[in-house]
């Protein structure tokens, strides 16, 4: 059985719960979902994967959490050509702007995005974001 690995790093709890929705709709359509918070995961892991999810909320000026998930993202670039990827993430502030170029980001690094304006939750998501999430994880399982 397939297994897709979703990356999340989260501070108020907002893209841990988008992360495990993703995790559900992964498990619901059939494969196995492993859900896991960036300071567990490994680049080196994803670079053996083909399809995984990778999710942050908006830090500061709409930006990557700097201490973990940047760093992090940083060498996953140097490894993602080709693999097939999602992103997602919650927010309080701005419209998005940070997701708009992490997709343009991981795109320039060769990545395949699957959702191409990633998938984003203003605050705690609500039952419509989460029910999104969900069929992204569905969406991850069918590839």
């Amino acid at each position: 059985m397939k297994q897709i690995q979703v990356i999340y790093w989260s501070q108020s709890g907002n893209t841990k719960e988008m992360a495990d929705a993703i995790g559900e709709g992964i498990q619901e359509a059939g494969a196995q979902a492993e859900v896991i918070d960036v300071s567990a995961a490994s680049v080196e892991l994803l670079t053996q994967q083909e399809v995984f999810a990778i999710g942050c909320p908006a830090m500061g000026a709409e930006v990557l959490e700097e201490s973990e998930m940047e760093p992090f993202i940083t060498e996953l670039e140097k490894v993602v050509a080709g693999k097939k990827i999602a992103l997602f993430g919650s927010y309080s502030w701005g419209d998005g702007q940070w997701m708009r170029e992490w997709v343009e980001r991981m795109s320039d690094a060769g990545a395949i995005m699957i959702n191409e304006e990633g998938t984003m939750a203003q605050d705690t998501p609500d039952s419509d974001a989460l029910g999104r999430c969900r069929q992204l994880g569905a969406q991850l399982a069918a590839l």
